[in-house]
């Protein structure tokens, strides 16, 4: 006698084999697999010339990774690696990084200590450059003291030509790897207002 097929036994689903336990093993591994700071210490030996010893730059041109979060630095050679980013220098630098590299290299300079920066602000520029960051509401992304956090960049103490560059890149959109953020705060910015926020924001340790 033919069973219904309502009342049949449903057919029990086929434990998995080995090699699919396998790749579940391998996979939660590379999930869990921690970034070597000491690692990333010797791959950033080619990173003095132009970052300085530990991630402190003396270049205005080039910025502190010193006490930068690790987050950071590894999505921002991503992008330069993946062209999301563009820069003479820093792309061809980026883009023979393997994933461990750049996650070794942001373990490294976050875990550096920055030096207190030499740059002299005129004081009334800091003064401006604090309150057009309390206008824009800065500190609700990179955090009290501009110290960042995750995805967002440490800029206290960062030099001062740096943030301006970056800020008119914004603005003008030659940079737009930022999710929209940045691109939408920098173009009401004028230029007084983008020298005042990075006097501001250089003169913080």
């Amino acid at each position: 006698m033919r069973i219904p097929s309502s009342l049949a036994r449903p057919r029990q689903p086929a434990l998995p084999g080995p090699a699919y336990l396998l790749c579940v093993l391998l996979a939660c591994a590379a999930g869990t697999a921690r970034a070597d700071p000491e690692a990333g210490r010797r791959k950033a030996e080619s990173c003095v010339a132009c970052h300085g010893p530990m991630g402190n730059s003396g270049n205005p041109l080039y910025p502190v990774l010193a006490g930068q979060t690790a987050r950071y630095i590894y999505l921002e050679l991503k992008d330069f690696k993946e062209g999301r980013r563009s820069d003479p220098m820093m792309t061809p630098m980026a883009t023979p990084l393997s994933r461990e590299d750049m996650l070794d290299l942001g373990e490294y300079f976050a875990a550096q200590k920055p030096i207190a920066s030499q740059f002299k602000a005129d004081g009334q520029k800091v003064e401006a450059g604090r309150k057009k960051a309390e206008e824009v509401l800065c500190t609700m992304c990179h955090l009290g003291g501009f110290a960042g956090q995750n995805e967002i960049p440490r800029v206290a103490g960062q030099q001062y030509a740096y943030i301006v560059k970056q800020l008119e890149d914004f603005r003008s959109r030659k940079r737009t790897n930022d999710g929209g953020s940045m691109t939408s705060v920098a173009r009401g910015l004028s230029d007084a207002d983008i020298q005042n926020l990075a006097s501001y924001m250089a003169n913080l340790q």
